[in-house]
C-alpha cells in the first residue's frame, strides 16, 4: 500500500481532495474521502461538483442511496461501500484502514504532530511505501 502524507499549507483542503480525487478517477479507480464533520464533507462536495469550468466530479454521501455506484465517496468512516481503491482523509485524523492502494492523510501544519505519530506507526513495515509532499509557491513537491 502507498501511504501518502500531503501537508497542505496554500490550497483549501477541498480543493486538494479534488485534485487527488480527479487524478484517481483518471486512472479508472474510486475514491473514499473521510471527515468526520458533516460541514467539511458538504465543503467537498461542493468543491468537486464545481472541480473545473466545464467538468464535475460526481459525489455523495455514505448514507445516501446509491452509494456504492458513488465515483466518490464522502463518509466519516474509512469502509468503501463504493469499492474503493484509494482512500482520503481529509480531516487528517489518520485511522486504521486496510485494502486500499493508496491512503492519503491531508493535513494543516498544526496536525504535524499527528501526521508524524501516523508516520511512525508504519516504520518497518514492508506492506507499506511512504511519501510525504508540501506546497511550494502552489505547487506539490514530494520531499521523502
Amino acid at each position: 500500500m502507498k501511504f501518502d502524507f500531503w501537508q497542505v499549507t496554500d490550497d483549501p483542503v477541498e480543493k486538494v481532495v479534488a485534485l487527488i480525487a480527479s487524478r484517481v478517477l483518471g486512472e479508472g479507480a474510486r475514491v473514499l474521502v473521510v471527515a468526520a464533520e458533516a460541514d467539511q464533507r458538504a465543503a467537498i462536495a461542493r468543491e468537486l461538483w464545481q472541480a473545473g469550468p466545464d467538468s464535475f466530479l460526481a459525489n455523495g454521501e455514505a448514507d445516501a442511496a446509491g452509494a456504492e455506484r458513488q465515483p466518490i465517496l464522502l463518509s466519516d468512516d474509512p469502509t468503501p461501500a463504493n469499492g474503493a481503491t484509494h482512500l482520503i482523509f481529509a480531516d487528517g485524523v489518520f485511522r486504521d484502514s486496510e485494502g486500499f492502494a493508496r491512503v492519503f492523510l491531508l493535513f494543516k501544519p498544526e496536525a504535524a504532530p499527528a501526521a508524524r505519530a501516523a508516520w511512525r506507526a508504519h516504520d518497518g513495515r514492508e506492506d507499506i511505501e511512504r511519501a510525504y509532499f508540501a506546497q511550494e509557491s502552489g505547487r506539490w513537491v514530494k520531499k521523502a
